[in-house]
């Protein structure tokens, strides 16, 4: 049985790539009962965990009927996502019209990375794009160039998660009044919205259009990372006085305070703090700062990230099918959420959810007539 504080909601998914997926991940992992529609060629592989936890049904959308049997669905859901280009869902004839008067209380999740309208709504694109136009990627990397964040800054977190947030905020608003709408959430406005802060320090003059020229983009000689002697990493954010003091005491480095936020000697003094921390392998650094609150962390790979101490004891990740991966979150006192199910095949499980949610009969047997079995 689902599990979390979001049993009991229903999410229609029309299944895609990047942020659609994973916020489906994350309504799954917190006990939403997720169906995806999945293309009958097409499918999860298995390493998208962010496919993990949802029942599939495999359907046509072109076929005949197929809109029909859609819009079925769509009438017994709390919610509806897709990430399709504007206007394919229309074409489908499975837009917002026509499912929001099968069910008025419908929350109509749309995730593009451009939006639903504008100059560029119908043009392609991908993360470092949409994160480009958001004066993002600018802001991010060394001086020389800009590097691409993998795609946790467009896809992820100016995508997924303003989604979940839309669309749950849809949801209190619906069943307060009884009224669904369309949540338009694009990437761009998304990663626009992350820099808020970085554009009101620009305004006042405290934040550089120029990258590593900052407190927080690599330039500052306390907020940064550091190779040690084994090659190894060292990742420090010692920003506020008493940690810089924490810091340089366990780099047995003279304190200054007055030179912290000294500009014109941050270079001389990243050259010092380089030197001292090359003499050390990164874990003999770790047991030196242990007990001393400097904001000091190992840079950990894919590999030891799930074995380091702290998150073991929070089982931040956890092995499904042979997979480590991470587990739910945030957690949750009372309801706590669970990661679902495996990683769904095309067409597994759907003409099950398909008996659970409710369809009459008439339309629950056109669904099945229409999916395809599993692959």
């Amino acid at each position: 049985m689902p599990q979390g504080p979001l049993k009991g909601l229903k999410v229609l998914e029309f299944a895609g790539l990047g942020p659609a997926p994973f916020c489906a991940m994350l309504f799954s992992d917190l006990g939403a009962d997720v169906l995806r529609i999945d293309r009958p060629d097409e499918g999860a592989q298995p390493y998208d965990v962010t496919a993990r936890g949802r029942r599939s049904l495999a359907l046509d959308l072109k076929a005949p009927g197929a809109a029909d049997a859609c819009l079925a669905l769509a009438a017994k859901a709390d919610v509806l996502i897709e990430g399709f280009r504007p206007g394919v869902m229309e074409r489908l004839g499975i837009g917002p019209e026509p499912a929001l008067a099968r069910n008025p209380r419908l929350v109509y999740g749309r995730m593009t990375g451009w939006g639903q309208e504008g100059p560029l709504s119908d043009a392609a694109g991908h993360d470092i794009g949409y994160i480009a136009l958001a004066g993002a990627l600018h802001a991010i990397g060394p001086l020389e160039r800009p590097a691409p964040p993998l795609n946790l800054v467009g896809d992820y977190g100016g995508g997924a998660l303003y989604l979940a947030f839309g669309v749950l905020a849809a949801v209190l608003h619906a069943r307060a009044t009884g009224e669904g709408q369309v949540v338009d959430c694009a990437v761009v406005d998304g990663a626009a919205s992350l820099m808020g802060l970085f554009y009101g320090l620009k305004a006042h003059g405290l934040w550089r259009d120029e990258r590593e020229t900052n407190l927080l983009d690599g330039a500052a000689p306390f907020y940064g990372t550091y190779r040690c002697a084994d090659g190894k990493w060292l990742a420090v954010g010692a920003l506020e006085p008493k940690f810089y003091a924490a810091f340089m005491q366990g780099l047995e480095l003279p304190l200054e305070p007055e030179r912290q936020m000294d500009r014109a000697a941050w270079p001389v003094l990243r050259t010092r703090i380089a030197e001292v921390i090359a003499t050390r392998t990164r874990d003999a650094w770790c047991a030196l700062f242990d007990g001393l609150d400097a904001c000091v962390a190992p840079v950990l790979d894919l590999d030891e990230a799930p074995n380091h101490p702290h998150n073991r004891r929070r089982s931040t990740f956890v092995e499904q099918d042979g997979v480590v991966q991470p587990g739910p979150a945030p957690r949750f006192s009372g309801t706590p959420g669970a990661i679902q199910g495996p990683v769904t095949r095309a067409g597994q499980g759907g003409k099950e959810a398909v008996a659970d949610w409710g369809l009459s009969e008439t339309d629950a047997a056109a669904v099945r007539a229409l999916a395809a079995s599993p692959r």
